[in-house]
């Protein structure tokens, strides 16, 4: 298990999930499957919107596990896969790790500079640790 955190340097509005919809691009353009976690159903929902509309030239198919969707990049409000994503983007803002990080290839968090998340990042920084999983800090300027 490999996990990455972006930290965004600075207070951007939807900066996590503008970065997150980059990610699930390169992601899904490398052939991987993505689940994107989070328990807030209505920003999900409206990473769901971005994700149409976030670069002119993208294209990300993707849709609602709940639903049933069969796509390269999924969305989960709580729902667990029957199948191991390789790349899981984690929005949640728990101090736990999703349920379903143990079985990730790649864990990627997106930590924003709002105090609240950065603590529940430091905690989930933790926990991955000891898991044995040596996480990577990538600080980022700009979504």
């Amino acid at each position: 298990m490999r996990a990455d955190f972006y930290v965004l340097a600075e207070a951007m509005p939807g900066g996590r999930l503008k970065v997150a919809c980059r990610l699930a691009e390169k992601a899904y353009l490398a052939g991987q499957r993505v689940l994107v976690w989070h328990s807030d159903r209505e920003e999900l929902g409206r990473l769901d919107e971005l994700l149409w509309t976030f670069a002119d030239t993208s294209f990300v198919p993707h849709g609602w596990l709940a639903e049933g969707a069969d796509a390269p990049v999924l969305l989960s409000a709580g729902d667990p896969p029957a199948t191991a994503p390789q790349v899981l983007i984690n929005l949640d803002t728990s101090a736990e790790p999703p349920p379903c990080a143990a079985d990730a290839e790649r864990i990627v968090e997106i930590i924003d500079a709002e105090p609240a998340h950065r603590e529940s990042g430091r905690a989930r920084f933790r926990a991955y640790r000891q898991l044995g999983c040596e996480p990577a800090t990538h600080t980022l300027r700009g979504p």
